[in-house]
């Protein structure tokens, strides 16, 4: 492989954080309370992840289950005491009650990370028209990439979208880098480098105990022998 691939890891915390830079992590994704999939940590939490390690973290906007805003200046807010905690990179996604991007919320969002890198996160996968989302998206300052599963139940259903929108890349609405996630496998890796993804992000399969657990630095380490690789070198969850 000519380019290292990129794993992200959601971390809740140093402790986890301090696991996955171990096991070789290029990037964490700071969340908290995973019973609402991920909703944005307090700053001190930041901070204390900060001091930890020396990775890249990008940090969820996110107030509440579901892919609505909700309140727009709430996360306005956080926005800006994360900024002034010294997070310069974000996760964040917002759709209306149809299924469509709201525009106007991510908009506003946005206009607060003064240009910060962000994620769009899979709400991706839960909008109408996937191709109409990221055209909509294509030309917001920061915006680098997609956290997607390709489909709402999971990769295993989505790798086909996954394969076709790498083939993509270049198109107008494209250019960002696909993040392969959710219900991500070891087994996936394979087809997906071979389609060109080059970057991943894992939650449970990091942490062998479950959500009650804290991040496996050997499990990490499991996925960085594998994406390093280029093929599989054992089972995975």
């Amino acid at each position: 492989m000519s380019r290292r691939a990129v794993l992200e890891v959601i971390a809740l915390g140093p402790e986890d954080a301090v696991a996955a830079q171990a096991g070789g992590a290029d990037r964490l994704e700071l969340v908290t309370d995973m019973a609402a999939d991920g909703l944005t940590p307090p700053a001190r939490t930041f901070t204390a992840i900060r001091a930890a390690v020396d990775i890249d973290l990008r940090v969820m906007l996110r107030l509440t289950d579901g892919f609505a805003a909700g309140d727009v200046g709430g996360l306005v807010r956080a926005a800006g005491e994360l900024r002034g905690a010294g997070a310069d990179q974000f996760v964040l996604g917002f759709l209306g009650a149809d299924g469509s991007t709201d525009l106007a919320a991510v908009e506003r969002v946005v206009s607060e990370l003064d240009g910060c890198r962000w994620t769009f996160h899979r709400a991706i996968d839960h909008c109408g028209d996937r191709d109409a989302l990221r055209k909509q998206l294509a030309d917001l300052p920061g915006l680098d990439t997609y956290l997607t599963a390709g489909a709402p139940t999971g990769v295993d259903d989505g790798l086909p979208t996954l394969r076709t929108e790498a083939l993509r890349r270049g198109e107008p609405g494209y250019a960002q880098t696909l993040l392969a996630g959710g219900g991500l496998r070891l087994t996936h890796v394979p087809t997906l480098l071979n389609a060109g993804v080059n970057a991943f992000h894992i939650g449970s399969a990091a942490r062998p105990e479950g959500w009650t657990g804290t991040v496996s630095a050997g499990a990490v380490g499991e996925w960085r022998r594998v994406l390093d690789a280029g093929v599989v070198g054992g089972g995975g969850t």
